[in-house]
């Protein structure tokens, strides 16, 4: 191999490496929001949880003061 033919792969071994660093830089950049996207849905699932148990609550004692009301006639 010649030394021109060094200096060419060595150019396109250098250009690949950036390209890879770029490409990990993205993949992190993206894997970064996926986890906020994430927790924000997850946060978003506990609060529709404890809204859907408050209203199981309520629902229940409206249902109870009901069945007092019909009692009571």
């Amino acid at each position: 191999m010649s030394r021109e033919d060094t200096e060419i792969v060595a150019g396109q071994l250098a250009e690949l490496t950036r390209a890879v660093e770029k490409l990990n830089a993205e993949f992190e950049a993206m894997r970064t929001r996926a986890d906020s996207a994430q927790d924000r849905a997850d946060t978003q699932q506990e609060r529709i949880d404890l809204a859907a148990r408050e209203l199981a609550e309520v629902s229940a004692r409206l249902q109870a003061a009901a069945d007092a009301l019909r009692e009571s006639i």
